[in-house]
């Protein structure tokens, strides 16, 4: 896989990865990985909300107890 990056963007990838004591590959690599691990856990957070709305178990925003 090949991903392309401005040349600002490259400036800062490049300042990071030295002010943290890696090369910017790998602060890439681990930039994206933890990236892909927050949104694997939204995505399922969703895919949770959306089976108890089909199943139409809802929680009130205010209040303590389900909507009935």
């Amino acid at each position: 896989m090949e991903v392309h990056f401005t040349p600002e963007q490259q400036a800062l990838l490049a300042q990071i990865a030295s002010k943290t004591g890696t090369v910017p590959e790998r602060l890439v690599t681990k930039v994206v990985a933890r990236y892909l691990g927050e949104e694997a856990r939204f995505l399922a957070a969703v895919e949770k909300g959306i089976a108890a709305a089909e199943r139409g178990d809802f929680y009130r925003r205010r209040g303590n107890g389900r909507v009935p």
